[in-house]
């Protein structure tokens, strides 16, 4: 008898260590997924809007969900705005495959056609929306203003949106790629 408890007790000892050893591996699997980044206590959810593209078609907010966004309020005509460009020219060459998305809101620089010639002559390769019938985009502007409890005074002012439609980060002013970089990585 004590020898059938001893056998009975190695045979439950071996399973229960090769069931550890399995969920010790499902362990190292979850760990290679991406990390989820705590939100900031102040984060809000973002506004949801609707503008036009270059070519007239509408475009919202929710059609980026899932991804991490940078909302960069800008003009043609603004000094610091043309500065931070080929910074998200380059952020988008490298991180759209990992989820980012910028999307530039223009801001009293004229008809799409327009707006279109710089956006050629700068060689932007993002998003740029604009007015549906003409005042959309100050719309737009003061939702973010109202949803983030300061107005929009200046620009480039630039949102960082995470993946769940949540604004982590505002700028106001322009940006280096590196600091813009080191503000997204989490959330990639």
């Amino acid at each position: 008898m004590k020898y059938l408890i001893f056998f009975a007790s190695i045979a439950i000892f071996t399973s229960c260590d090769q069931s550890t050893a399995k969920t010790s591996k499902k362990i190292t699997k979850a760990s290679q997924k991406r990390v989820v980044t705590a939100r900031p206590e102040n984060a809000v959810k973002a506004p949801d809007f609707t503008l036009a593209d270059l070519n007239g078609n509408w475009v919202t907010l929710d059609d980026y969900k899932g991804k991490v966004v940078l909302l960069n309020f800008w003009g043609t005509w603004c000094g610091p705005c043309r500065r931070e460009i080929p910074d998200f020219i380059s952020l988008i060459d490298k991180y759209q495959n990992s989820g980012l998305e910028i999307i530039g809101v223009t801001l009293t620089s004229g008809s799409p056609e327009n707006i279109q010639r710089f956006s050629d002559y700068m060689g932007i390769n993002y998003v740029l929306l604009t007015d549906i019938e003409g005042q959309e985009t100050q719309s737009v502007t003061m939702q973010y203003g109202m949803a983030t409890g300061e107005q929009i005074n200046g620009i480039p002012t630039t949102f960082i949106i995470d993946r769940d439609g949540y604004i982590v980060k505002k700028y106001i002013g322009p940006r280096s790629e590196n600091i813009f970089y080191k503000d997204i990585k989490p959330y990639l």
